[in-house]
C-alpha cells in the first residue's frame, strides 16, 4: 500500500499540471487574440477611423475552441466533415433536426438547434450555401450577412465559424474571409441618434486550414469595410450635420492615410466659371463646395471618380412633395461612395490613382435661389437653360466632369449619383443603371458588380436631340422620353474624349429595412463595386 502512494500523488500532481498547462495555453491564446484586436482598433484610431469599422471582431485558426454558438455548412447534398463530426457528437441529433425541417443545403437556408447535445454550446446554426462551385464573393457576403441576422438578437458573444470543409482555391482561406466581410458588413448600425446602441461587438472564430492566408485576404477587405462604413455615417447623418462644409470636413480626415485633400470654397468655385455648381447651392446660406480627394499610389494616368453631392435636395423652387422629401438626405450617396472608395484604397495602399472629385450643395430654397427659366453658364463653356430646379444632380456634376478632366487629364472617368426617379421606375433598386459608349468598360464594371452582388442594367445612351433650348445650348430637363436616359445625355456633353461611364443608383443608397449586408440607413452602395473594378482591372 505505501508503495502505492507516491504513484497517485504523481498521477494527481500530473493531472494538477496538465490542467495548468491547458489554462495557461487559453490565457496565452486569449492573450494573443485581445493584444490583435487592440492593435487593429489602435491602428484604425491613429488613423482617425470610427469604431463603427469595428463592428465585429474575428480570429482565424486552425484549432477550435468552446463557444456560445457555433456555425456549420452544407452545401447540397455535400455533407461537410465538420457536420459529420458534429452529428456524430450529437448522437444524431443534428441529422434527426435537418430532416425534419426538411433541410436541403439550399442557398439562403438556415436552421438553428438550440443547446444541441454534446456540443457544449448554447446554439447550432446550419447554413446551406447550394452549388458550392457557383458561390462568388457577393454570394458568400450575403451568406455571411444571414448568419450576423440570425445571432443579431442572441446573447451569444463568442461564435465559432467551421469552414474546414468548404473548398476554395486557397484552402477555404476566400470562403472564410469573404464570410468575415459579409457578417462585419450586415453587423453595422448607424446608432448615432439612438438611446439603444447596438449590442457589444461579437467575438467570430473562423476555423479554417490556413489561418494566415485568411486573416491576409481579410486584412484588404476590411479596409473596404472601412469605406462602406464612411459612405453609411455620411449618408445616414441628419442634413443640418451634413452640409457640404460638414463633408469637406470629413473628408480631410483621410489626410491622415496619405491622400491629398483639397476644397474649393463658394468664392473659387465662382471665381473659375463653374456657373452650375455655384447656382445649386446659392439657395444655401453654406453655398457650394468642391471637394478632391487623390490617393496618389502609382504614376499611371489617374482614375477619376466623379461624385453627386447633393447634401439635401429640397427640390428648390420645384419644391418636392410627399413623404419622400425625407430620403433626400441621400442625394449625396454618389459623393459619399467614390470617397468611400478612395478610403478603401488608401487603407491598403492600392498601387492605384485615383481621385475622387465631388460636387457638394444643398438644393434649398431662398430669395437667391436659382429660378426655372433661368440661364447658367458652365465651366465647359455650354449654357444651360434651367427648366427644373429639382433637376440639379446634373448641374454638379457638369462642373465636377469638367474639373476631373481638365486638372487630372484622367484614363477614366465614372460618375456615381442617385440621379433620376425613371432610372428607379426602369430597373427598380436590385440594379443600378449604367450609362456608357464604351463596351469594354461596361463588361468591367458589370462583372465587378455581378461580384460583389452591386448589379447594374446597361440602359441605352440616346435620346440627347431632347435637350435642346431655343435660348440657351442645352436644357438640364428632357422634353420628353426616358428621363435617365436624357439626364446621362446631358452628363456626356461635359466628358470630352476621356473613357466615361455613369452610374445612376437613385434606389440604391438608402434602405428602410434590415437585408442582404445592410441594416436600414446608408448602403454604401457603390463602395465595394469600384473598389472590386479597380483592383482587378486597372492594378497592373
Amino acid at each position: 500500500m505505501q508503495g502505492q502512494t507516491p504513484i497517485a500523488d504523481n498521477d494527481i500532481l500530473c493531472h494538477y499540471l496538465r490542467r495548468l498547462f491547458y489554462q495557461l495555453c487559453l490565457i496565452s491564446e486569449n492573450f494573443m487574440f485581445i493584444k490583435k484586436s487592440l492593435t487593429v482598433a489602435a491602428t484604425l484610431a491613429a488613423l482617425g477611423l470610427s469604431q463603427s469599422v469595428l463592428a465585429e471582431k474575428f480570429d482565424f485558426s486552425s484549432s477550435a475552441k468552446k463557444a456560445d454558438a457555433v456555425v456549420v455548412f452544407q452545401a447540397g447534398d455535400d455533407i461537410s466533415p465538420d457536420l459529420m463530426r458534429l452529428d456524430k457528437q450529437s448522437q444524431s441529433q443534428i441529422s434527426t433536426a435537418l430532416k425534419a425541417a426538411d433541410f436541403k443545403g439550399k442557398s439562403k437556408e438556415i436552421v438553428e438547434l438550440l443547446a444541441p447535445s454534446g456540443l457544449n454550446a448554447q446554439r447550432l446554426i446550419v447554413v446551406g450555401l447550394g452549388d458550392e462551385a457557383k458561390l462568388n464573393a457577393g454570394q458568400v457576403n450575403l451568406v455571411g450577412a444571414s448568419i450576423s441576422a440570425t445571432l443579431k438578437s442572441t446573447k451569444a458573444s463568442d461564435v465559432q465559424v467551421f469552414t474546414q470543409g468548404i473548398s476554395d482555391n486557397v484552402s477555404n482561406a476566400s470562403f472564410a474571409a469573404q464570410l468575415a466581410h459579409g457578417i462585419n458588413l450586415r453587423a453595422y448600425k448607424f446608432d448615432k441618434y439612438l438611446s439603444k446602441k447596438r449590442p457589444s461587438e461579437k467575438n467570430y472564430r473562423m476555423v479554417v486550414s490556413q489561418p494566415s492566408k485568411a486573416e491576409s485576404r481579410y486584412e484588404k477587405l476590411e479596409a473596404i469595410e472601412a469605406g462602406v462604413f464612411l459612405a453609411r455615417d455620411l449618408t445616414s447623418e441628419v442634413p443640418t450635420e451634413m452640409n457640404p462644409a460638414h463633408f469637406a470636413k470629413a473628408a480631410k480626415e483621410l489626410k491622415k492615410l496619405g491622400v491629398k485633400v483639397k476644397v474649393l470654397t463658394p468664392k473659387q468655385i465662382k471665381k473659375m466659371g463653374m456657373g452650375a455648381l455655384h447656382a445649386v447651392g446659392r439657395g444655401s446660406s453654406e453655398g457650394s463646395r468642391l471637394v478632391v480627394a487623390h490617393w496618389k499610389g502609382s504614376d499611371d494616368a489617374p482614375i477619376a471618380l466623379v461624385g453627386k453631392g447633393i447634401t439635401f435636395d429640397s427640390g428648390g423652387y420645384n419644391v418636392k412633395t410627399g413623404s419622400s422629401i425625407a430620403n433626400m438626405k441621400s442625394d449625396m450617396a454618389g459623393a459619399a461612395a467614390v470617397l468611400g472608395t478612395v478610403k478603401a484604397m488608401a487603407l491598403q495602399k492600392a498601387p492605384v490613382n485615383v481621385v475622387a472629385v465631388m460636387g457638394m450643395a444643398a438644393n434649398m430654397v431662398s430669395k437667391t435661389s436659382v429660378a426655372p427659366g433661368d440661364v447658367v453658364m458652365t465651366a465647359e463653356g455650354k449654357s444651360v437653360e434651367i427648366l427644373n430646379t429639382d433637376a440639379e444632380g446634373r448641374l454638379v456634376l457638369a462642373d465636377s466632369l469638367w474639373y476631373a478632366r481638365k486638372n487630372y487629364s484622367p484614363k477614366v472617368m465614372i460618375d456615381v449619383a442617385t440621379l433620376t426617379g425613371s432610372k428607379i421606375r426602369a430597373v427598380g433598386n436590385r440594379y443600378s443603371a449604367i450609362f456608357s459608349d464604351d463596351d469594354t468598360l461596361v463588361t468591367q464594371l458589370t462583372a465587378s458588380g455581378n461580384n460583389v452582388e452591386e448589379k447594374l442594367w446597361r440602359l441605352p445612351l440616346a435620346y440627347g436631340d431632347m435637350l435642346k433650348s431655343p435660348i440657351a445650348d442645352m436644357t438640364n430637363l428632357g422634353s420628353g422620353g426616358p428621363g435617365a436616359s436624357t439626364a446621362a445625355m446631358f452628363l456626356k456633353a461635359f466628358t470630352g474624349d476621356t473613357k466615361w461611364a455613369h452610374l445612376d443608383i437613385a434606389g440604391n443608397a438608402l434602405t428602410k429595412s434590415d437585408k442582404g449586408v445592410a441594416q436600414s440607413g446608408g448602403t454604401g452602395h457603390g463602395v465595394r463595386l469600384l473598389s472590386d473594378w479597380i483592383l482587378t482591372t486597372q492594378v497592373k
